[in-house]
C-alpha cells in the first residue's frame, strides 16, 4: 500500500462516527461494503478493503522489549522522530522487458514498458580552471661578462657543403646546365677550392703575423693589405690590420686611399692608447679604426715628433686590446728591426712574413733578416717565416731570379712569388678588384701558408 492510499485510509477513519464494538465484518459484509463505496468513490473503496490489511497503530511503551524486530512494524505505527527519512520521490522499478519474455507470448502492458532513466547532471559546476598568470616583466639586463681572449667559434655541427667556385668560358657553362654532369671542376678549380678551404680553417684563440723586412721598397705594406683583404673577405669581421710603422707608415692611404684617409688622420694608435682603457668593448675599439672591404685598420702615427714614441708597453697593450676582438691580427712593421716596439712584435707574433724583392739588394736584406731571427731567440719564427718576393721592379734578365728563390726557400717553411702588377707597384689605393688574377691569386696562397702556420 502506498502512502497516498494510508493518507486516503486515514481520512476515512477519522470522518467516520466511532462505532463501540463493531463486530467484524464478514468476507460477505466487506464485498457488499466494497460494491456500495464503489458505486460512490472508486479509490475509496480500495482503500477500504485494504484498510483490513492494515493493523492498528500501537504505541512504542505497550510493546515488550526485544519480542520482535522494529523493522516488522509499519512505518506509521512508530512516531515522526523515530521514523526513517524517506526520499522526496522513490525511483520506480519496472520489470525489464526481455527478449524470452517476447518469446513467451507475454503481453507488455504499457506501464510495464521500460522507461529510460534520465541522465543525472550534477547541478554544481565544475570549478572555472585558475587563469594562468603570465609574469611581463622583462627580466633584468644581464650583467656584461669580462673580457676574455678572443675565441674563434665555430661554424656549427654541421658540415657545409664544400661548393666549387670559378668554373669558366665553355666548361662552366656546359656544367651548369647540365646540372654538373658534364665538365666537373678542374684543377684549377679544385686547387682554388683547397685555398678557401685552408683559409677558412678553424683557429683557437687570437693568432698574430708580423710583415718586416731590413729594406723598404720590397712590397711589405702592399702585401699587408692584399693579404688582410684576402682574409677579410673569408674570414669575415675576424681580421684586424695594425700599421706600426714609425716612420709614418701608411698602411691606411693603401688600404683606403689617401682623400678619404686625409678626413680622419686624427684615429691613430696613439690617440687610442690616450683615451681607451684596457677593457673596452669592440665597439669602444672600432671608434678608432677604420674599414676597407672587412678589413679593419689601425694607422699608425703621423706626427713625426711622436711616430717613433710606440714602445715594447704600447704595443703589447695594442694587441692585447685587438687580440680580444679579433681572431686574426696583421702587424706592418717599419724597416729594421732594432725599433724599440720591435722586440714586443716578435714576443707576440705566432708567425711572420718577411717582404723581399727580385733585386739582389732585397734579396740579401731578406736573407739578413731571417738570419738576425734566427741568431736573437727568434729561430723559430725564422724556420716557419713566409717568405714573400715581389717582382715589384720589373728587374733585367742579368738577375737570376730562380737563385733567389732557391736561397730565401731553404731559409723558411715556405716560399711564394708576387708578379709584378701596376696596382701594386703605383703605390696608391690597393683593392683586389684592381689586380691581377696571377696577383690575387698569390695573395691568396700567402693567407692560407699564414693559417696554416696557426696552432
Amino acid at each position: 500500500m502506498t502512502r497516498r492510499e494510508l493518507r486516503r485510509l486515514r481520512e476515512l477513519q477519522e470522518a467516520a462516527p466511532p462505532l463501540p464494538d463493531d463486530p467484524p465484518l464478514s468476507a460477505q459484509d466487506a464485498l457488499s461494503a466494497q460494491d456500495a463505496l464503489s458505486a460512490q468513490d472508486p479509490l475509496s473503496a480500495r482503500d477500504a478493503v485494504q484498510q483490513e490489511s492494515v493493523p492498528e497503530a500501537l504505541p512504542l511503551e505497550s510493546l515488550p522489549r526485544g519480542s520482535f524486530p522494529l523493522e516488522s512494524l509499519p512505518l506509521e505505527s512508530l512516531p515522526p522522530e523515530a521514523q526513517p527519512a524517506l526520499p522526496e520521490r522513490l525511483p520506480e522499478v519496472s520489470e525489464p522487458y526481455t527478449e524470452t519474455d517476447h518469446l513467451a507470448g507475454r503481453e507488455i502492458e504499457s506501464s510495464e514498458a521500460p522507461v529510460p532513466t534520465p541522465r543525472t547532471i550534477d547541478p554544481d559546476p565544475l570549478p572555472a580552471p585558475t587563469p594562468r598568470v603570465v609574469d611581463q616583466t622583462p627580466p633584468p639586463a644581464p650583467t656584461p661578462p669580462p673580457a676574455v681572449p678572443f675565441i674563434e667559434q665555430p661554424a656549427g655541427f654541421v658540415r657545409p657543403v664544400e661548393e666549387v667556385t670559378g668554373l669558366r668560358g665553355f666548361r662552366g657553362w656546359l656544367h651548369r646546365i647540365s646540372g654538373g654532369s658534364i665538365f666537373g671542376p678542374s684543377a684549377e678549380d679544385r686547387a682554388e677550392a683547397e685555398l678557401d678551404r685552408r683559409i677558412r680553417r678553424s683557429i683557437g684563440g687570437s693568432q698574430n703575423t708580423a710583415f718586416l723586412s731590413l729594406k723598404g721598397g720590397v712590397g711589405k705594406t702592399s702585401t699587408t693589405i692584399g693579404v688582410g683583404l684576402t682574409l677579410a673577405g673569408i674570414r669575415e669581421g675576424s681580421v684586424c690590420a695594425i700599421d706600426a710603422n714609425p716612420d709614418a707608415g701608411d698602411l691606411i692611404e693603401r688600404a683606403l686611399g689617401e682623400g678619404a684617409y686625409e678626413s680622419e688622420r686624427e684615429l691613430t694608435i696613439t690617440r687610442l692608447l690616450q683615451r681607451i682603457g684596457d677593457d673596452e668593448s669592440r665597439d669602444a675599439l672600432n671608434a678608432y679604426l677604420h674599414e676597407a672591404s672587412g678589413l679593419h685598420l689601425l694607422a699608425g702615427e703621423q706626427d713625426p715628433e711622436l711616430s717613433d714614441s710606440l714602445t715594447v708597453e704600447d704595443y703589447r697593450r695594442v694587441y692585447d686590446l685587438v687580440s680580444r676582438h679579433y681572431g686574426v691580427t696583421l702587424t706592418d712593421c717599419g724597416t729594421g728591426v732594432s725599433r724599440p716596439a720591435m722586440r714586443g712584435i716578435l714576443e707576440n707574433a705566432d708567425n711572420v712574413v718577411v717582404a723581399a724583392g727580385f733585386a739582389v739588394s732585397g734579396a740579401k736584406r731578406a736573407r739578413d733578416t731571417l738570419a738576425w731571427l734566427a741568431a736573437h731567440g727568434f729561430g723559430e719564427l725564422a724556420r716557419n717565416a713566409i717568405v714573400v718576393v715581389t717582382d715589384k721592379d720589373g728587374v733585367s734578365a742579368r738577375v737570376d731570379k730562380a737563385a733567389i728563390e732557391a736561397t730565401l726557400g731553404g731559409m723558411c717553411r715556405v716560399l711564394i712569388s708576387v708578379p709584378h702588377d701596376n696596382a701594386v707597384a703605383d703605390g696608391d689605393l690597393i683593392s683586389l678588384a684592381s689586380l691581377r688574377p696571377d696577383t690575387r691569386r698569390a695573395y691568396r696562397e700567402i693567407a692560407a701558408a699564414i693559417v696554416d702556420g696557426y696552432r
